[in-house]
């Protein structure tokens, strides 16, 4: 089996629709396909009926989640929430938060670009994020087609949109313990994404990572594009320690990023302990 536990569709900063998601997960030749956008669960439907309307739909699983954004001890993260109950009443309002303070974020942080000589507008990102919650991908987008850099990579720096950046802007962001008690109490499974992303800035301690886990955390996100080899024989052995599940994913953004779908995969293993642990959904099929 082939399954990539993290992907994004334009219901939040990806390229793709979540139809257009299944049917590149189908030409990828993967069994299992998570999709898991920013703190919506808006693209699930479609997903799920594209997977009963495409040709060779039936080869697929549809894991529904959610990419929650996170801050401990002033560092940023995120945790993926897998097969939660999306109408439980708390976490639902905890996940609207979110995403209407990222409206109020992505106002402010295209004002401070535009305050540092870059010619964007918010009605250019608008139109980029279409009907997904504004993020600063589309932002990033809105600067690489103004000419201002040349990717949306070179967006993520100190000069712009990175952490502490110029052009930075502080948001609402759930603390860690909070969500995995949200997620585990909506039936989830949560999971740590890319924890040892040290290229996005600071990470988070192991000491962290121990007492998330004491408190629920059911996985770390071992293989992905921002671990090194090193880095990932690190987050094995700890989540092997703690007794957490091991993930690996692409963490596809369609054309945002240059990551493929099934770039980096998850043991079947794995994934039959973490269906074992949620309560809240199950997989879609067709």
């Amino acid at each position: 089996m082939r399954i990539d536990l993290h992907a994004h569709s334009n219901a939040s900063d990806g390229t793709d629709t979540p139809a257009e998601l299944v049917a590149a997960a189908l030409a990828a030749g993967l069994d299992v396909v998570a999709l898991t956008d920013h703190d919506t669960v808006a693209g699930h439907a479609g997903a799920a009926a594209a997977l009963r309307e495409l040709p060779g739909g039936e080869r697929l699983t549809l894991v529904p989640g959610a990419e929650l954004s996170c801050r401990v001890e002033g560092i940023s993260m995120h945790l993926l929430a897998y097969l939660f109950d999306p109408a439980e009443p708390e976490f639902a309002a905890e996940r609207e938060l979110v995403r209407t303070d990222r409206f109020r974020r992505g106002r402010a942080v295209v004002e401070k670009c535009r305050e540092l000589g870059a010619p964007i507008s918010w009605e250019q990102v608008q139109r980029i994020a279409g009907e997904g919650s504004v993020g600063r991908p589309h932002i990033a987008s809105a600067l690489v087609e103004a000419g201002v850099v040349a990717t949306v990579s070179e967006a993520f720096t100190a000069d712009w949109l990175a952490n502490g950046g110029r052009a930075d802007v502080p948001k609402h962001e759930t603390d860690p313990f909070e969500a995995v008690r949200l997620v585990r109490a909506a039936g989830g499974v949560p999971v740590f994404a890319h924890p040892g992303a040290v290229k996005r800035g600071r990470t988070v301690p192991d000491r962290v990572i121990t007492e998330l886990a004491a408190a629920g955390l059911g996985g770390l996100e071992v293989d992905h594009l921002d671990h090194d080899g090193p880095t990932r024989e690190r987050l094995a052995a700890l989540a092997d320690g703690l007794g957490l599940l091991r993930t690996g994913s692409s963490d596809y953004h369609g054309s945002r990023k240059t990551v493929r779908l099934g770039e980096f995969t998850t043991d079947p293993g794995e994934y039959r302990k973490l269906l074992e642990q949620a309560t809240g959904a199950k997989p879609i099929t067709a």
